[in-house]
């Protein structure tokens, strides 16, 4: 019998990722080897430039980018991060600001390209009309993909400081923090309704916002299709193992159709945002997965 192909592989530790990092659910023909990645968006540009793992969870925005570069990774139609918005932008209680003040304010984000500061200007333009223009944005990092370049009205300029500490320091007016969000009454959110308003949203759209899908890299698609197809089945039967309530409102999101309105919106975001050279059709950005995957992916 050969040899089952290993898949070097980058995932962050999720339920439905944990059975798979711990080899309790694994298949005959593939091997994940794990590096793990703290936090996992360190692992996003030597993805995306370099191709340096086989499959790899990364955000969607940097996925999308990557594709309409023409970087070597294939986007596959399994998302293993999703979660609410809104309540991502903070501020000061000292100095509250209101969706309002945000007109020529300066909000800091990791990165202007980052996934939630994304998710986060998509809601203020829906919810007060707020153009990303609007506001001059103060980041630290730079885009995960090298041919982008951040927009005039964005600033690269915080250094070593932290956000939360730019807030109490007066020097930035908001803050869009995702999983390190701090939960502490020393800041308050900007939209102090975001609870009622993102589970408006949800109903309407019948989706969470995607934050982070999976990668495949390009070579291993060619020379391994199979062993993607494992994976993707893996990360399938990961995910279906997770006990979740029977009436759980906010089911994981695999397949191409499924998977079809949330990338035609997260498209027409970032082109008003200016965080693409053009725009990707669904069928473009699956067209390369679909050979791999076939109907597995349906």
């Amino acid at each position: 019998m050969p040899e089952p192909t290993v898949l070097r592989t980058v995932l962050a530790d999720h339920p439905h990722t944990a059975k798979l990092k711990s080899g309790e659910i694994r298949a005959e023909h593939v091997t994940l080897s794990f590096t793990d990645i703290a936090p996992v968006h360190r692992a996003f540009a030597p993805m995306v430039r370099e191709e340096a793992y086989d499959l790899s969870e990364l955000a969607v925005v940097t996925a999308l980018q990557a594709i309409a570069h023409g970087a070597p990774v294939v986007l596959l139609p399994a998302v293993v991060a999703a979660r609410f918005q809104r309540g991502c932008l903070i501020t000061h209680a000292t100095r509250p600001v209101t969706p309002a003040q945000l007109v020529g304010a300066h909000v800091g984000v990791r990165a202007y390209t980052q996934t939630t500061g994304m998710w986060v200007r998509a809601h203020l333009a829906e919810d007060f009309g707020l153009a990303a223009d609007d506001i001059h944005w103060i980041t630290h990092d730079e885009p995960h993909v090298a041919q982008y370049t951040d927009p005039d009205f964005v600033e690269r300029r915080i250094g070593g400081a932290s956000l939360p500490d730019l807030l109490r320091e007066g020097r930035i007016d908001a803050a869009i923090l995702g999983n390190d969000l701090p939960r502490d009454e020393e800041f308050v959110r900007v939209v102090p309704d975001a609870d009622a308003r993102d589970e408006r949203w949800w109903r309407q759209h019948g989706y969470m916002p995607v934050n982070h899908m999976v990668v495949a890299g390009a070579s291993v698609c060619r020379r391994g299709p199979r062993a993607v197809r494992e994976a993707y089945r893996l990360l399938r039967r990961a995910d279906a193992a997770v006990e979740r309530p029977d009436d759980e409102p906010y089911p994981t999101l695999f397949g191409f159709d499924r998977l079809r309105e949330p990338i035609e919106y997260i498209v027409a975001a970032c082109l008003e945002q200016g965080l693409l050279p053009r725009e990707l059709t669904p069928e473009e950005v699956f067209e390369p997965a679909r050979n791999v995957l076939g109907s597995d992916a349906a």
